[in-house]
């Protein structure tokens, strides 16, 4: 298959150069041109978008929905393999299929929980007598709840081990909950339980085990989640979109992404593997995720001195610190908590389905789209909303090319990714496996894991450059549920900003972390990504997520009743998302705007001016080489805006376009710098990689200035000079890739 994507991409390159030699010496004045040199100058067809926006069918969204949701597929398992046979069944389809489709296989590194040894929380009192139990897995409201593959809720990658310590509460288990702890308490040998949000699920354990703890415990408080609601009775799912009381929220603790024993290398059967016991980034203590209902028990109980106002919740208790312990005249007095964990690593083959549609002019220009294909459980939200919505844009892509009514410019490669759940792992190999190829050749990826969180307006996360052709497409699509309001108006509404240049605009988030699979794409390889989604209106809910996520709850009857009644919000993703796809692959010049990462780059400016001048100015490091750096590429943007705009692509040699395409995808791959976060696995893009600071901006400088104010150390600041030096030198770097793609001839 590498083969072909490369005959294909020599076949382009030699249509390109054939194609300019006749059309310069070969065409006599009066001569019509041959079709495949009309082909070179196409430009997207409106009417094909029109077509496609029509075709995508809401029912048949739901139809791939109810299959792919009719067993759990965690990762690996029957499940998991059911749904690679029928991905790559319906990108093989004779009618409604793509050109090729294929699977590719990864040798990678898994944490499971022991069957017959399942995890195991308890209260213990001086005698050892068992006082309480932590249910072991979720309480049944439909046969979904009862599948025996249902995987009893577990910390991934978590070790194994067998604690017992006095119980402390944590709030969101952050550093400086753990310290503020310690000001009044041992927390030698004591177990934390602490609520998730705040800080990442591994760390909560990581932060807490330099302290003494020797094991956390973890639960969603309904005051974050379910907007106070807790009664199954009549307030949470089955009766509602909330999370009823025994719900789990399972996760991977694992902090990096990738197979975690084969950094950089693609995971295959002889490839090199670091010892497990050199793992980095995952929990060092014992952790397991618990329901709220047995979370209320446990800190109703507690002794101590009350929480701050900012740790506490929904329950009808106290939240008290603990003393270390439970209060004397509880249940509990003088008793312990236990933690017996028995999860396992194992190597697992997981499975990545590819599809592609071959490009009929650009073949070697890549524009990818994809999503994950695991989940925890039944996974209808996440993953399968977004698969459901992936397999219905290529039912209708895959129909017009076997019916000959079109073919795209570029090739579009799809990817139905294994092992997300556990550490973004199928897209992480595939980037690693193909860096080069991707590197050179790819425009753009699309990713669209969740595609609908809830029915009220679209989201999205992007490349500040494909912001103009997100809102080309959101209005030409209608908002769900609506025949007259676009997609664009309907957002504008619920989430915007001002712009310097457009004014008021919906805003396009930043990928600054490493929530999907647009990672890899972004972080590792610098290519310009996006992440889209429909969801919820904000002002009504505080829920950080649709409150099922990654639960035993998360099924097609929750999305068919609570998400998305009548599909109409999946459709509306996939017409949009779909719409962009097209654009991607089928207009003559990529519609990229450079002017809207100047406006980006001119906002991070403005934050570390506003922040971080002074202390560095105070410590002799100067940033006018950073601010004339972003002045350079807003005037090297404006130069190529100019150049687009006074050219007449279609008439003039299709080299060209070419260039300019070429400086206009590799802009992104400006910003990556192998070297910049040494100790920050896959990430290399100095504009977008994760960031401690909570100041939106260049996140290597802004985490280096903040670690040098806290500590005052020469070093600190040397560092902070370094990292000022590697972002304005990447900036100026990605002005000159702009200044030559109209450079005087």
């Amino acid at each position: 298959m590498l083969k072909q994507l490369l005959l294909y991409g020599f076949a382009g390159l030699a249509v390109l150069a054939v194609g300019i030699l006749i059309g310069h010496f070969g065409i006599q004045k009066g001569s019509s041109a041959p079709r495949w040199m009309e082909e070179l100058s196409q430009d997207v067809d409106e009417s094909l978008i029109e077509r496609f926006i029509a075709e995508v069918d809401n029912m048949k969204i739901q139809d791939n929905l109810k299959e792919l949701t009719k067993v759990p597929h965690m990762a690996t398992t029957p499940g998991d393999e059911a749904t690679v046979q029928f991905v790559l069944n319906r990108w093989q389809d004779s009618k409604s299929g793509l050109d090729a489709a294929w699977r590719e296989d990864y040798r990678v590194y898994l944490s499971f929980p022991n069957k017959d040894k399942p995890n195991k929380v308890t209260v213990v009192n001086s005698a050892n007598n068992v006082l309480h139990t932590v249910q072991e897995k979720e309480t049944p409201y439909t046969d979904d709840q009862n599948d025996p593959e249902v995987v009893q809720p577990f910390a991934a990658y978590g070790p194994a081990g067998n604690v017992k310590g006095r119980l402390v509460y944590a709030n969101q288990g952050k550093v400086s909950d753990y310290e503020l702890l310690n000001q009044t308490m041992d927390l030698t040998g004591t177990i934390a339980i602490v609520r998730y949000g705040g800080a990442g699920r591994g760390a909560k354990a990581i932060n807490a085990a330099p302290f003494g703890v020797v094991g956390v415990l973890v639960y969603t408080e309904p005051y974050d989640m379910n907007d106070g609601l807790m009664s199954d009775t009549n307030e949470t799912y089955p009766h509602s979109w909330y999370l009823p009381p025994s719900g789990v929220e399972r996760g991977s603790y694992i902090y990096d992404f990738g197979d975690p024993l084969t950094p950089y290398l693609a995971a295959k059967n002889g490839t090199f593997r670091i010892p497990e016991t050199d793992l980095k980034g995952v929990p060092p203590i014992p952790i397991q995720p618990i329901g709220f209902a047995d979370a209320q028990i446990l800190i109703c109980e507690l002794d101590g001195p009350e929480a701050p106002e900012g740790w506490r919740g929904s329950f009808p208790c106290k939240y008290n610190l603990g003393g270390p312990g439970f209060r004397s005249t509880s249940r509990f007095n003088n008793s312990d908590v236990t933690l017996d964990v028995y999860n396992k690593g194992e190597l697992r083959d997981s499975a990545n389905v590819m599809g592609v549609i071959w490009g009929s002019v650009e073949p070697d220009r890549y524009v990818l789209y994809g999503n994950h294909r695991d989940s925890w459980v039944h996974g209808a939200v996440d993953p399968s909303s977004g698969t459901s919505v992936m397999l219905e844009i290529t039912r209708v892509l895959g129909q017009m090319v076997k019916s000959g009514k079109w073919r795209p410019r570029r090739t579009i490669i799809f990817g139905s990714w294994g092992a997300e759940e556990f550490a973004l792992i199928g897209s992480a190999e595939y980037a690693e496996e193909y860096m080069s190829k991707l590197s050179q050749r790819s425009v753009a990826y699309i990713n669209v894991d969740i595609s609908v969180f809830a029915n009220a307006t679209l989201r999205v996360s992007a490349s500040p450059n494909a912001q103009s052709v997100i809102f080309t497409a959101s209005k030409q699509v209608k908002a769900a549920g609506s025949n007259t309001v676009s997609v664009y108006d309907n957002w504008i509404r619920y989430f915007n900003r001002s712009s310097p240049t457009y004014g008021t605009i919906p805003n396009v988030g930043y990928l600054t972390g490493a929530g999907s699979d647009y990672a890899p794409f972004i972080h590792y390889l610098g290519i310009s990504s996006m992440d889209i989604s429909y969801t919820y209106d904000r002002s009504k809910t505080r829920a950080r997520i649709y409150p099922a996520y990654h639960t035993a709850y998360d099924t097609f009857d929750y999305v068919s009743k609570f998400i998305d009644p009548g599909f109409t919000s999946h459709q509306t993703v996939a017409r949009t998302a779909g719409t962009i796809l097209l654009r991607l692959a089928d207009s003559l010049l990529l519609p990229f705007n450079c002017s809207d990462y100047a406006e980006g780059l001119e906002g991070y400016l403005a934050n570390t001016e506003k922040n971080f001048e002074a202390p560095l100015k105070a410590n002799d490091i100067s940033i006018e080489s950073l601010k004339e750096a972003v002045k350079s590429f807003r005037s090297a943007a404006t130069k190529l805006d100019q150049v687009i705009r006074d050219s007449d692509l279609v008439n003039e040699t299709p080299l060209k376009a070419r260039r300019i395409n070429d400086q206009l995808m590799l802009l992104e791959r400006s910003f990556v710098d192998a070297l910049a976060f040494p100790d920050k696995y896959g990430f290399r893009h100095v504009i977008w990689a994760s960031r401690s600071s909570g100041v939106a901006t260049f996140p290597g400088l802004a985490d280096a200035v903040e670690k040098a104010q806290a500590t005052g150390l020469k070093e600190d600041w040397a560092q902070a000079h370094r990292h000022l030096s590697i972002v304005t030198q990447a900036i100026s770097v990605a002005a000159h890739t702009l200044n030559e793609a109209h450079a005087e001839q």
